[in-house]
């Protein structure tokens, strides 16, 4: 009987001390979480790691290329020399392939743009046909002065394009390989000056910020002769960049 008693308080002692364990156990709690429910997956911070860099490396890019840009554009003076050939109609004859020279020069307010002086010479034998006077392919020129303004619309470190419209002052000397018969009686235009206009893109590689290669296709308006000439042509050559903004 004493034995009984002592067993029964044993075991009124213990029941509630396994419950309270039974009830801690992290199994029997189905609202805590879990681990893998607590950390984010690791493919998810590989791709932000990747998305990272991948930033980092655009914005460094986009850092040097700005950089080359303005160690480039960001010059006072460009000059440039070259030479190049013009289609051009000298009076009656057909027309007539003509090759020039063609140095100038342009001072830059910003990156893009600038204020041009031009000039250059043309020099050609058209083919008059024949004549009582001998002559048939008499030598003729043409010289201009223009200015205008330059605008750099799309610029990379390595090259850029440009569009130019220049206006300004021609002369024409047509009769100096006549032997004084005239320019007008073999069907060229008379020497004078008239007005010329030109209108060009100027596609120029880099070969050194300060050093550069230029090609312009050009279109020129002139009026000898009291008549328009519409002439198409290029020209190309060397620039050289100095002094900075």
């Amino acid at each position: 009987m004493y034995s009984f008693r002592r067993l029964a308080l044993l075991l009124a002692f213990c029941l509630p001390a396994m419950h309270a364990l039974i009830s801690q156990s992290p199994s029997s709690d189905p609202a805590s979480p879990t681990q893998d429910q607590a950390q984010p997956p690791v493919s998810a911070q590989l791709q932000q790691q990747q998305m990272s860099v991948q930033a980092r490396i655009k914005a460094r890019r986009a850092q040097r290329r700005a950089a080359a840009i303005r160690e480039v554009y960001t010059h006072l003076y460009e000059g440039y020399v070259g030479a190049g050939y013009l289609r051009f109609t000298p009076g009656s004859p057909q027309r007539v392939t003509e090759y020039n020279w063609n140095v100038g020069f342009t001072r830059y307010y910003n990156e893009r743009f600038g204020v041009t002086v031009d000039g250059r010479g043309y020099y050609g034998t058209p083919f008059v046909g024949l004549n009582q006077f001998g002559f048939t392919k008499p030598a003729i020129s043409q010289y201009a002065a223009m200015v205008g303004p330059t605008y750099r619309f799309y610029l990379q470190p390595k090259y850029s394009i440009s569009g130019r419209v220049l206006g300004g002052y021609a002369y024409g000397n047509f009769s100096a390989d006549t032997n004084g018969f005239g320019s007008v009686a073999l069907g060229l235009y008379p020497d004078g000056s008239t007005y010329a206009a030109d209108a060009s893109v100027i596609v120029e590689y880099n070969l050194a910020p300060s050093i550069g290669l230029r090609v312009a296709p050009e279109g020129l308006l002139t009026g000898f002769g009291s008549t328009l000439q519409k002439s198409l042509g290029f020209t190309g050559g060397v620039v050289y960049r100095f002094g900075k903004q």
